[in-house]
């Protein structure tokens, strides 16, 4: 293509054309950034629903097989669904359904309630309501959580206030999804039966049941209809208040009538009196918000935090609400970060230019082509739905050093026909023409890279996709502005190199003369430079399998989220005491800002055995040590409580675990055995703990719950005609909380509660008390003639299933220097030592089991970027030859990335491959900008392939050391990074420092050897027919 017939001279002959549709770019990204959603990471839906499922009292072997075995059965029928695991404790069942990224979540919703339909008939008809679904984001952490405490209201007042008012306002705002609320004491009526009272009026639990079933009640009742008007009928069916339970008639003996009082006390109480929950030293509970799909964080906090004042007035004034955690802190800190290593790169890229151009115009033109792309990709992820995140901005940072590469390429051309002697337009027109398609074959080989990341799979495919097309967006943004802008500015402003400055002696001149030096050596001795290739590829394949293989590096986000374990049959009394010695403790350092904690069955918690902590951090330059460390830190003084273990995590922005677990990491064995599992179970994680690899290593084994086992004499009860129904039922309303009716308010509905009286309610010495009516005679039976207690054994105090199975989940968090694949291979080594049996399967799930996925595909994506620049370099090139000679700059590249990564104790993480696949975007630039010379250089001045290759590394030596820096320079404040969000960032900003350090000190004397090399291996046909102008004069 004629250089006067390119889009560059269309350009500048129309600068105000020019001009003004880049200010038409400039405006579309100051519009769009304003307008982006900010979130920590891309969006990761995982399609997920959790079902709950209550039958208060029922044992955990009940619950798994009568509720969750029969929902499962049809749960699995569902088509899509990739992960079925369930827990089920004392009067629970909690099922998490994960279905695969492309399915509908609505549509899985639909077909789970089909599913609840059709399972309804094989569940228990006494449960009190059927199960329930919702639709859950396992990778989305809470964007706020609040405090409600006080320590002069009663606590399930305190709940009652949290639920109708604030979370039920709160649930209004834009933005705002689920609202969980974890230690809550719904209010409910109890009603505590004396047994001793009963039996002496010739009554049971039974008859108490009944009375007040049929005398509190909610109907419909009509309407009056009359000439004039119509009055609705009302009547005083409904009771509200213990008193009024307190009076009502059970019976009657002697003609004088039994009222409730006079058997049973009624109070005011919660629907699970086996729950609490501090914040601080406060009685409290949390607020947990979620965030709907794709909801703006930042405003959704905002608007959460403009409506709390207004909410606060409508509360009594001995309730306070604060918070507890703000995830919007440490996004806008981190992003506050990423703005700033990109205003650093910006500025060192612009430093570089100054220093090899020399001019202020030049370094204004490159600096204005920059800033234009940068402003512009705004509007592309407006326009393709994307977020201002952790991953985008890094994107853009990275851009800052390969999109200044298409600008320098460019002016520095224009700028060496300057020095010529040409006059500005003629330079602009020259240098544009003959550089275009260098430009555009460094730039879409370097699009081709990013390819392979659009189709990787998962989550960590969803993640990257962002990164890529932004990445790529602002690649192609640069390209147009490059070869439209940037001459047209140099063709009205560039100034001429002044002619006395032409024969001075500047730093790049003396770089030029100690590089050409070197290079006549290497041209001299090439086998030696083929040597140094090869060892040099080996090093790298070397490198890569034996550096630390790990997934995501572990944030620093200022919330660290605790799990605690008791004696699997600890006491409600002492469990609340060994959780305050573990909240005394986490109080006493330094480096915590505020806590809560809860225990009993609340939120994910299923039995009074296990607690929760939430545990917000100062922030970090307030405290001296990382979540982690604080972590480490604080272990040793936890475990000196004795009977309880508390297991942290430092929370993370993006979490692949589909619920609540203890450590950051999962491992789970199912098998159809119980038994064996258990026992492999267990000596699986004895044998881990002597791991020094592993920190925190448990499993959800709880087996040593205490069971009061009954016996029951069947034919004793059928001689009075009872069954083992009926004495079901009298244990169930004597120890099961269990719900027998239920009121209604203009706020809310609350439960009725039937159960002993507090001072029998656990002992089995009370079995002894209450008596059962035989329908044969009327007679009241002891239970003890019925049945007897057996001596005490131990059963679990939860069970898990994974996929119909019994399973076993395995938690654990690595010792300090310890890279996920390391464990991996230690954990799987050690299954194999032991002798596990093939009946029982083992796998890993969440951040471990996509670790695993994407380990096995990362030499696949290495490969297919590798394929895909190899592509298109052989279409723009019309050779199959020349292309291996632009690739063989990636060795180097990657074996520089892998040192570095190794040398500054970073394992490879996802993080770390990105680099990879970038350095094959940007290296291969070095390649193309001298192979693009030579081949022009011996197709039109005939010179040797010797000559050729000679003249193209010194005359394209400025700007491949131009292009390298601001590269280099735009990841350096990657590498160096500290604050929020840094630790995501470094491996990544690592990996190609490394990596264009190591490529610039061998390929400039490489790949002059392997093209030399190839020139003789391969007879060159003609000229290449890619109708490509020549890039040099």
């Amino acid at each position: 293509m004629n250089a006067r017939g390119s889009i560059s001279a269309w350009c500048i002959d129309r600068p105000i054309a020019t001009l003004l549709l880049t200010f038409a770019l400039v405006l579309l990204g100051v519009i769009a950034f304003p307008r982006l959603p900010v979130a920590p990471l891309p969006e990761a839906d995982f399609p997920t629903i959790q079902v709950t499922a209550q039958l208060p009292g029922a044992s955990p072997e009940t619950m798994a097989s009568s509720v969750a075995t029969p929902l499962e059965v049809q749960f699995s029928a569902i088509p899509g669904m990739t992960q079925m695991t369930s827990s089920s404790a004392l009067g629970s069942t909690n099922l998490i359904l994960q279905f695969t990224l492309e399915k509908s979540i609505d549509t899985a919703a639909q077909e789970v309630q089909a599913a609840i339909n059709t399972a309804t008939a094989r569940l228990p008809q006494d449960m009190p309501s059927p199960p329930t679904w919702r639709k859950v984001n396992p990778a989305d952490s809470p964007v706020l959580i609040l405090t409600v405490s006080s320590n002069q209201m009663p606590a399930n007042e305190l709940s009652d206030y949290a639920e109708t008012l604030l979370a039920r306002q709160l649930s209004q705002i834009n933005g705002v999804g689920l609202i969980n609320i974890t230690g809550q004491l719904r209010p409910a009526i109890r009603v505590q039966a004396q047994p001793e009272k009963l039996a002496a009026l010739g009554l049971t639990l039974a008859d108490l049941r009944q009375s007040i079933q049929q005398t509190s009640l909610n109907l419909a009742k009509g309407a009056l209809y009359g000439e004039s008007s119509v009055s609705t009928l009302a009547t005083n069916d409904q009771l509200f208040h213990p008193d009024e339970y307190a009076q009502l008639i059970v019976s009657y003996r002697d003609g004088a009538p039994v009222h409730l009082r006079d058997v049973a006390k009624v109070i005011n109480g919660a629907e699970n009196a086996y729950v609490k929950a501090w914040s601080g030293e406060q009685q409290g509970l949390n607020l947990v918000v979620f965030r709907q799909p794709g909801a703006n964080i930042v405003e959704t906090v905002d608007g959460i935090m403009e409506a709390l004042p207004r909410l606060e007035q409508m509360l009594p004034a001995a309730v306070q609400v604060s918070v507890l955690n703000d995830r919007t802190q440490t996004i806008r800190a981190s992003l506050h970060e990423v703005e700033i290593t990109l205003m650093i790169a910006v500025m060192l890229v612009i430093g570089v230019m100054a220093l090899f151009l020399r001019q202020w115009s030049a370094t204004l033109i490159v600096s204005s082509v920059l800033g234009v792309s940068l402003i512009a990709s705004f509007a592309l992820m407006y326009l393709f739905g994307f977020s201002l995140n952790n991953l985008t901005l890094v994107a853009i940072v990275i851009a800052v050093g390969f999109v200044v590469d298409d600008a320098i390429v460019v002016v520095e051309n224009i700028h060496r026909h300057l020095e010529a002697g040409d006059s500005k337009r003629e330079a602009a027109i020259k240098g544009a023409g003959e550089i275009g398609f260098t430009v555009v074959s460094i730039s879409f080989s370097l699009v081709a890279a990013f390819i392979p990341l659009l189709f990787m799979g998962g989550v960590v495919g969803r993640l990257f996709k962002e990164f890529a097309l932004t990445a790529t967006s602002t690649i192609l943004i640069s390209v147009v502005v490059s070869l439209t802008l940037a001459p047209t500015l140099c063709a009205l402003f560039m100034e001429r190199p002044d002619h006395h400055d032409q024969h001075k002696v500047t730093f790049g001149d003396r770089l030029l003369a100690w590089y050409e030096r070197i290079l006549v050596k290497a041209l001299a001795h090439q086998r030696l430079m083929m040597s140094i290739f090869g060892i040099t590829l080996a090093l790298a394949v070397a490198g890569y399998v034996a550096i630390p293989k790990g997934f995501f590096p572990l944030q620093d986000t200022g919330f660290v989220l605790g799990t605690s374990e008791g004696a699997a049959d600890i006491s409600y009394p002492d469990m609340i005491k060994k959780h305050q010695a573990l909240a005394k403790i986490i109080e006493a350092d330094p480096a915590v800002r505020a806590f809560s904690h809860a225990v009993g069955v609340t939120g994910s918690n299923q039995t009074i055995a296990n607690g929760r902590f939430w545990i917000t951090l100062k922030n970090r330059d307030e405290r001296d040590v990382s979540a982690s460390e604080l972590i480490d830190r604080l272990r040793p003084k936890l475990a000196k409580v004795p009977g309880i273990v508390l297991y942290m995590r430092a929370s993370q922005d993006i979490n692949l675990s589909s619920g609540p677990t203890r450590s950051q990491y999962q491992y789970v064995l199912k098998s159809n055995d119980g038994a064996a599992l258990n026992l492999w179970t267990q000596r699986l994680t004895e044998r881990l703990k002597d791991s020094p690899a592993f920190r925190d290593l448990s499993n959800d084994l709880q087996l040593g719950a205490s069971v009061t086992r009954i016996e029951i004499d069947r034919r004793a009860a059928a001689r009075f005609g009872l069954t083992t129904t009926d004495i079901d039922q009298a244990l169930y309303d004597a120890f099961g909380q269990r719900q027998i009716s239920e009121f209604q308010t203009e706020t809310n509905q609350y439960k009725v509660i039937l159960e002993l009286d507090a001072r029998q309610r656990g002992k089995a010495e009370s079995l002894n008390y209450f008596y059962l009516r035989s329908p044969l005679s009327g007679e009241m039976v002891p239970l003890s003639v019925l049945a007897k207690v057996a001596p005490p054994s131990t059963g679990p105090l939860s069970i898990s299933h994974d996929g119909l199975f019994p399973a076993a989940n395995l938690s654990f968090n690595l010792a300090p220097g310890v890279a996920l694949g390391d464990a991996v291979q230690i954990l799987e080594r050690t299954q194999r030592e032991l002798g596990m049996p093939d009946s029982i399967i083992g796998n890993f799930q969440g951040a471990a089991q996509a670790f695993q996925s994407s380990l096995s595909s990362q030499p696949w994506l290495i490969l297919a970027a590798l394929v895909a620049v190899y592509i298109i370099l052989g279409v723009l090139y019309e050779s199959f030859v020349h292309p291996l000679t632009i690739i063989s700059t990636l060795p180097s590249a990657g074996l520089g990335a892998l040192a570095l990564l190794w040398l500054s104790g970073q394992d490879f993480s996802i993080m770390g491959l990105i680099g990879i696949v970038l350095l094959i975007g940007i290296v291969k630039k070095n390649g193309i900008l001298l192979i693009d010379f030579a081949l022009d250089a011996q197709r039109t001045l005939g010179l040797s392939p010797e000559q050729a290759i000679h003249q193209a590394c010194l005359t394209r030596f400025r700007p491949i050391m131009m292009t390298t820096l601001a590269a280099l320079l735009g990841a350096v404040p990657l590498m160096f990074g500290m604050g929020a969000g840094a630790e995501l960032r470094q491996p990544l900003g690592i990996a190609v420092v490394g990596g264009l350090l190591v490529s610039q000190a061998l390929t400039l004397f490489t790949t002059p050897i392997i093209y030399l090399a190839l020139e003789r291996l391969f007879h060159r046909r003609q000229a290449p027919q890619s109708g490509a102008q020549p890039t040099a004069s």
